[in-house]
């Protein structure tokens, strides 16, 4: 079973969000989601579907211009359904983007990947207007 490429776009308070089934996943922009198990639904939804036939390599790009502390433990819920295609012999990489000197985004990150025991690539951007979208 095949997915297809899901794309929602951003809110004030949700993140602009790119699963591609070629196994190359985009998260950017803000979250501070009142209702996470709500928005969460959908993306839970793609993931288990996607890991039944994961590409050989998933890569998951994160650049966040705020996200609350709230919202921590859905990602790391994602990302732990997201590392399970390595169950199918399958690589994932994780890429964590933050702005030049925003150590609060650097260290949700650093949270995240200490939480689910997996490496993250930490990736400093020098200018803001530069997106991974």
């Amino acid at each position: 079973m095949s997915v297809n490429e899901l794309r929602i776009l951003p809110t004030n308070h949700t993140p602009e969000i790119s699963l591609n089934p070629d196994g190359i996943f985009i998260i950017s922009g803000r979250s501070m989601i009142a209702d996470i198990n709500e928005f969460s639904k959908q993306l839970e939804g793609w993931i288990d579907k996607y890991i039944l036939n994961p590409a050989d390599l998933t890569r998951v790009d994160f650049h966040m211009e705020y996200l609350a502390t709230n919202n921590l433990k859905f990602y790391i819920i994602l990302l732990k359904k997201i590392t399970s295609v390595k169950l199918k012999g399958k690589k994932f990489i994780i890429n964590w983007y933050f702005d030049e000197g925003d150590e609060d985004i650097l260290e949700k990150g650093e949270n995240i990947s200490s939480n689910l025991d997996i490496p993250f690539n930490y990736i400093e951007i020098y200018d803001p207007n530069i997106r991974s979208l």
